[in-house]
């Protein structure tokens, strides 16, 4: 693996070098297109091909090189795969970024094993963990998402809000359930509230009944489920509504889709939860844009998935090189004030301003401000299910 990675490095710093002007520039869009939260992958997928094609179409970017965007199948849960089609774009087809990756641990095993030994400027529309504000990253990894240290703070707040004050948690048993269910209890019972019971359950079993018994007994007024929605967490929801356990349920990020709603319909009413997201004007604007190709805008991380490629870009953009490195020390700068303010559909005049020696302060359709080290400070959607609806209450 170690001769790989040095075969790999060196072969990217040669291209980078030989490249030809004319030679697209090529983003590997990373996600989990299979397995867990496959229904949640296209959207974002679309929202990152949607800022390459503006890009493209601007055609000023680099001096008029065009990009190339390469989807890849991380799966989110299976290190390994994300590992290996990583390897792939970057040895075989190139690619000087990455989109990506989508579940955390599928984000830590693409940006450990690959894009960090490689010197790949790595930005994930999704990933929550709070493992990674703290991986070891030499400047190369950022995420538009907020860490679930914060989703768990809100989580907290929101329950209590309610008048729920005892709730029994299950979690998907990988990085990103783990952690949030931990930042969750944390700031729950440092509120006053009760946790009868936080177990742990695995994807793609038939049969949840046991975890479901399990959690019956130790009580609650309602189950947080902080699973995914394709696989494990329904599984939970159906389980429990079968037995008639839980008929209240809170739902993070990983929960929060259309499948939901495909589910269970009005079955779950009342039930609540939130995911990253916003309401400013560029929130609007690219559901409109994406909405022009069919496209749910509203769907968790899809405006991320826009604003990481386009941060990406512009970043290279405003470093003129695609060297990781030199890309890296831009992200901040072309994400943050001072500098005109960007939106969706605006990257024309971005790359104009860029190019003129400007600053811009990419706002995109998610807010994006990033705090050190590299991640978003964080906006969420609150969301309750009515008449079988996922419905918006207010936004944090």
């Amino acid at each position: 693996m170690k001769r790989l990675m040095i075969a790999t490095a060196v072969g990217a710093l040669c291209a980078g070098s030989a490249v030809a002007q004319d030679d697209p520039v090529k983003i590997g869009v990373i996600l989990g297109f299979t397995g867990p939260l496959e229904s949640l992958a296209p959207p974002i997928a679309a929202g990152a091909e949607l800022a390459i094609a503006e890009v493209n179409e601007a055609g000023s970017f680099m001096n008029g090189r065009n990009v190339e965007g390469i989807r890849g199948d991380s799966t989110c849960v299976d290190a390994s795969a994300a590992t290996a089609v990583a390897e792939r774009l970057v040895t075989s087809d190139g690619i000087v970024g990455i989109v990506g990756a989508m579940c955390s641990g599928a984000t830590s095993a693409v940006f450990t094993n690959v894009a960090r030994p490689n010197g790949i400027v790595q930005i994930s529309p999704s990933a929550t963990s709070p493992a990674l504000t703290t991986i070891e990253d030499d400047g190369l990894f950022f995420r538009l998402a907020p860490s679930d240290t914060r989703q768990g703070e809100l989580m907290a707040e929101i329950i209590q809000g309610r008048g729920i004050d005892e709730v029994a948690v299950t979690y998907t048993n990988n990085d990103y359930g783990k952690g949030l269910a931990d930042s969750f209890e944390s700031a729950f019972t440092e509120a006053g509230g009760t946790i009868t019971l936080s177990a742990a359950h695995e994807d793609n079993k038939a049969d949840y009944s046991a975890e479901i018994g399990a959690l019956a007994s130790a009580g609650g007024e309602a189950l947080v489920v902080a699973g995914y929605v394709d696989e494990g967490g329904s599984g939970i929801i159906r389980a429990a509504l079968d037995s008639g356990a839980f008929d209240m349920f809170v739902l993070p990020d990983g929960m929060v889709a259309g499948a939901l709603e495909e589910n269970f319909g009005n079955s779950i009413d009342g039930s609540f939860g939130q995911h990253p997201s916003s309401q400013n004007e560029g929130a609007q604007t690219l559901e409109a844009m994406l909405a022009e190709d069919d496209v749910d805008g509203t769907s968790p991380y899809a405006k991320e998935g826009y604003d990481a490629a386009a941060v990406l870009l512009l970043a290279m953009q405003a470093a003129d090189s695609t060297d990781g490195q030199a890309v890296a020390a831009a992200v901040m700068n072309v994400a943050n004030a001072p500098g005109e303010p960007i939106m969706p559909g605006e990257l024309a005049k971005a790359l104009q301003i860029l190019t003129e020696g400007g600053d811009i302060d990419y706002v995109g359709a998610s807010d994006v401000e990033l705090v050190e080290p590299g991640e978003s400070a964080g906006n969420y959607r609150e969301i309750e299910i009515r008449d079988g609806k996922i419905e918006t209450v207010t936004f944090h």
